[in-house]
């Protein structure tokens, strides 16, 4: 359990970074180009020239993303309704046990009153 809320913690912290990164290279664009080539358009250009990132696609990239956070889901429901059964059923269980103890002290007292009854 304390494994699963870690890795919930360090992947939203993981896509948090990236949300804001994303949200800020624009602005970062906008800067003028005062100095020769900025930092930005160096690392545009050496991503570019690499062949990792030539067949790169930002969109089967989300679909790997997004089905894996969806198979955690998956698996963290499946997880608590696992958890909710096992509870429900030790307290069906206690249910049933203290019951049965109801009926057994009924029993005795009755028994004890017919004892004392003349007869």
């Amino acid at each position: 359990m304390l494994e699963l809320v870690a890795a919930v913690i360090s992947i939203s912290s993981f896509l948090g970074i990236l949300l804001i990164i994303f949200r800020k290279i624009p602005v970062l664009a906008e800067f003028p180009e005062e100095a020769g080539p900025s930092l930005f358009s160096k690392l545009k250009e050496a991503s570019q020239k690499l062949n990792i990132f030539k067949d790169f696609s930002t969109e089967i990239f989300l679909q790997k993303i997004l089905s894996k956070i969806r198979i955690l889901s998956l698996r963290t429901d499946n997880k608590t309704s696992n958890w909710l059964q096992r509870l429900r059923k030790r307290s069906q269980q206690k249910k049933l046990e203290e019951n049965d103890k109801y009926w057994e002290e009924v029993k005795k007292s009755t028994n004890q009153n017919n004892k004392n009854l003349p007869g």
